[in-house]
């Protein structure tokens, strides 16, 4: 659809991918977007799909509500893979076709058609319709809503079932099992009870055994990217890990010792090993 020279296309891409594309609009009157490209100001882009006229629309609705699949899967918020089947029994495309179906502008001053800003935006276009393909509809002059008010209205009660398949019916039965969440109301607090727990608190328990492996967190970790040392971080740090975990347990347990001399023996040995001392 988009054609024009390939380099541009290219730098289009790389645009839509760098996210240069942004305050993508789609509407009625077409598409508007910005493109930041090598200047400090955005580039505005404008794009049009030709609209639909009432005939057209007249007759595509009419294909759409007369098989209950089509309208199923439309009133279900899905688009058919071959609703153009329904456009082109009117004679048209819902699709763009070529080049000549799309009116591009863009405020850049490259003469290129398109330029590689409008090639970012319709990249990006491409995929904001992939994720919601009625706004193809609203680009050919009818929004989802009216689409979707016209098909129950043509298909009266039908319709209503239609809104709601088997998919859309079991979520509402899920819904409706789901048990009801208890409210909580506060009572009053006053200087006196703020602090105090409206409940008695649990019993709590902690384990102060030492691990199976010392360090392990430590080897699994491994190297960040900037470690400059011989010995990984495991070995250098696992000493003092142990030393600051005998210490915490110790004043858990009201143990005596003299944690500060434990701490540094431990360096010391850690130096001593390092010098080859054991």
């Amino acid at each position: 659809m988009l054609g024009g020279d390939s380099g541009r296309l290219a730098r289009g891409r790389t645009y839509a991918r760098a996210g240069r594309t942004h305050d993508l609009v789609v509407g009625g009157s077409g598409v508007t977007a910005k493109v930041t490209g090598s200047r400090p100001r955005p580039y505005v882009i404008s794009l049009k799909l030709g609209r639909f006229g009432e005939a057209v629309w007249e007759k595509a609705l009419a294909g759409m509500a007369g098989q209950a699949r089509y309208a199923a899967e439309l009133l279900d918020g899905r688009m058919p893979q071959d609703i153009d089947a329904v456009f082109r029994a009117a004679g048209v495309s819902l699709f763009p076709e070529s080049r000549k179906d799309l009116t591009t502008s863009c405020s850049c001053p490259d003469w290129g058609d398109p330029c590689k800003h409008v090639a970012a935006t319709h990249y990006v276009l491409g995929e904001a319709l992939d994720g919601d393909p009625f706004l193809l509809f609203e680009l050919r002059g009818r929004t989802k809503a009216q689409v979707l008010e016209a098909l129950r209205a043509a298909r009266g009660g039908e319709a209503v079932r239609a809104r709601r398949p088997a998919t859309q019916r079991a979520k509402t039965q899920e819904a409706r099992a789901r048990p009801e969440v208890v409210g909580v109301k506060p009572g009053k607090l006053t200087e006196v009870n703020y602090d105090q727990p409206r409940a008695p608190l649990p019993t709590m328990s902690f384990s102060f055994d030492a691990p199976v492996v010392p360090g392990a967190v430590l080897r699994q970790l491994g190297a960040p990217g900037s470690w400059g040392a011989e010995d990984s971080p495991g070995e250098v740090l696992a000493p003092n890990v142990r030393a600051a975990a005998e210490v915490a347990r110790r004043i858990a347990l009201q143990e005596p010792g003299d944690l500060v001399e434990d701490v540094g023996a431990t360096r010391t040995r850690r130096r001593s090993r390092k010098r080859g001392g054991g």
